[in-house]
C-alpha cells in the first residue's frame, strides 16, 4: 500500500492513502442547503428579504452579523427557494415581505405594514420571537416551511 508523507516541523509522518481519503472528501463536500418553502403571501408584489444566522444577538436583523446569509428573492419566485448555509450548525431564519421593494420593513405606529415570517413559525406575542424559538439544526440538507403573517 502506498504511503503519503506529511512534512511539517522537520520530520516526515507516513499517512496511509486510505486514511486521508475521508479528509479529502470532507473538504470537498458542498455546504448544506436549506430549502425554504413560504406560504401565505398576500401578493406577489415586491421581494422577500431573507436572513439566515447562527448568532442569537443578530436575530432577526442580520445587519450585525457579517457571517449571516442575507438575500432578496422576488415575491413571484418566493414559494420555494434555497439558501446555502455556511456550515452545519444551529440557525434561524427571518423573512420580510418587502412589498414596495425599499429594502426594509415599513411600520405604522410600531406595527409592521408588511408581512414577516420566521423558521419554526413561533407564536408572535409582542415583537419578534427569540432566536431559540425560531432556531433549527442544519446537519445536512434541510427543509423549512415558513408561514407569512400580516398585522395590517
Amino acid at each position: 500500500m502506498a504511503s503519503i508523507f506529511v512534512f511539517g516541523t522537520g520530520f516526515a509522518v507516513p499517512i496511509s492513502a486510505l486514511a486521508i481519503l475521508p479528509l479529502l472528501a470532507a473538504a470537498a463536500s458542498p455546504p448544506p442547503v436549506v430549502e425554504v418553502s413560504v406560504t401565505g403571501l398576500r401578493s406577489v408584489k415586491g421581494q422577500l428579504l431573507v436572513c439566515l444566522t447562527t448568532n442569537p444577538k443578530a436575530f432577526p436583523d442580520c445587519s450585525k452579523d457579517a457571517a449571516s446569509v442575507r438575500m432578496a428573492v422576488k415575491s413571484a419566485d418566493a414559494a420555494d427557494f434555497e439558501i446555502a448555509a455556511p456550515a452545519k450548525g444551529i440557525y434561524a431564519i427571518a423573512v420580510v415581505h418587502d412589498e414596495n421593494s425599499n429594502d426594509r420593513m415599513d411600520k405604522a405606529l410600531f406595527l409592521p405594514k408588511e408581512g414577516f415570517g420566521f423558521s419554526r413559525n413561533p407564536a408572535i406575542v409582542a415583537g419578534p420571537p427569540s432566536f431559540k424559538a425560531a432556531s433549527f439544526a442544519v446537519d445536512g440538507d434541510t427543509r423549512v416551511a415558513i408561514k407569512m403573517k400580516y398585522m395590517l
